[in-house]
């Protein structure tokens, strides 16, 4: 039985692949104190621009107190890309500028950054402004989960009670996602599998139920999100 599980786990990773889109998976938070200056890094995903500017007046409102709060964001993935960014009242290309540079450089896409700033009472020049936003960029970025934007099918599934455990164990190499079980003397599930997965994964229910079974797609989501981790 392992051995045909090994078998059919790797047959799911042949398939097209998708173009990756790489996006934060939730919000994160990183701080870092610069010549007694204190940054304080925060990431969101977004998926539009409208959700972007919402988030920086959020953190606007939660740090109101605070000298600084330099947005960056970029929206989109590959070349259908939209960036931003603003110094808000730091010296011109100190700090929004550096910020997105390390936000383009992470792979991430659907994603805001707002580093927000309390002065500490010792300026720190063109470059260790540089240095400071970009740092606290990165900071935030090693603690950010991620996960990809992919194409997936939904579907619906009615097993007899007793092979529950061994659906278990196909869910779990072909990374499914539950969206629901029922339980009495059958098993009603609906969950989310990668589409590139789908037919690989409907062959394998087909063999686990000698024929007798096959889940239903039920629908396509074109921007699922499955952690990468």
């Amino acid at each position: 039985m392992a051995k045909k599980r090994s078998q059919e786990k790797a047959s799911t990773e042949i398939g097209p692949e998708e173009p990756c889109r790489m996006i934060p998976l939730e919000r994160a938070k990183a701080e870092l104190t610069v010549v007694n200056s204190r940054f304080i890094a925060t990431i969101e995903p977004v998926r539009t621009s409208e959700a972007a500017r919402a988030f920086i007046s959020e953190m606007k409102e939660k740090y109101v107190g605070a000298t600084h709060n330099v947005p960056a964001y970029l929206i989109g993935h590959g070349n259908s890309t939209m960036a931003y960014c603003s110094d808000d009242g730091e010296p011109s290309g100190s700090s929004g500028r550096p910020l997105l540079t390390v936000l383009q450089g992470s792979g991430l896409g659907d994603a805001a950054i707002v580093v927000t700033r309390y002065f500490g009472g010792t300026k720190l020049g063109i470059g260790g402004l540089v240095r400071a936003y970009g740092d606290a960029g990165k900071a935030v970025l090693e603690r950010t989960k991620r996960g990809e934007l992919k194409s997936a099918t939904v579907f619906s599934l009615d097993l007899p009670y007793g092979l529950y455990d061994r659906y278990l164990l196909l869910a779990a190499d072909y990374r499914i996602q539950s969206l629901g079980e029922a339980f009495s003397d059958r098993v009603q599930l609906r969950g989310r599998i990668l589409t590139q997965l789908f037919s690989a994964f409907e062959n394998a229910v087909v063999n686990l139920t000698n024929g007798a079974v096959r889940p239903a797609h039920t629908a396509t989501e074109p921007d699922a999100v499955f952690p990468t981790e």
